[in-house]
């Protein structure tokens, strides 16, 4: 019963903020057709393109749910997090071709993709823990 409401969380969350990745996407595609000569997409292209950002924003926002669900531990929260952004990104990259199918390259990318999710857990991890210090403080 309790984890239902955490899914419609999720759905919401995703809903709402899906939007946003094609809107990116269209401004990079305006950008690189401003910048670069005989810039061109097909529809088919696009339409992968729009899906794919779509996609990657919904589970993206969707996503945060994982760390309010009471009762998780915290490394429980941060793996399906990690897990469930981790699998959008590199679908949506390896079926665009934004990156090509190469071990050595899905490789560099998770490497990449570890470091900056790590980075930012760490940020917001000490944020917290220096916000909820500063409040224990006045209290």
């Amino acid at each position: 019963m309790k984890m239902n409401k955490y899914v419609k969380e999720y759905l919401l969350r995703g809903a709402l903020f899906g939007g946003l990745g094609p809107i990116v996407l269209g401004v990079v595609y305006a950008i690189l057709s401003l910048t670069i000569d005989g810039f061109s997409l097909g529809g088919v292209e696009v339409l992968l393109a729009i899906l794919s950002t779509y996609a990657i924003a919904f589970v993206q926002a969707g996503s945060t749910v994982f760390n309010q669900i009471e009762g998780w531990p915290m490394l429980k929260s941060i793996a399906c997090h990690f897990s469930s952004l981790y699998a959008v990104y590199v679908l949506a990259y390896l079926v665009n071709t934004w990156i090509p199918f190469e071990w050595v390259v899905i490789l560099v990318f998770s490497g990449i993709f570890v470091a900056v999710f790590a980075i930012t857990w760490l940020i917001v991890y000490l944020s917290l823990r220096a916000t909820g210090r500063r409040l224990t403080a006045r209290l």
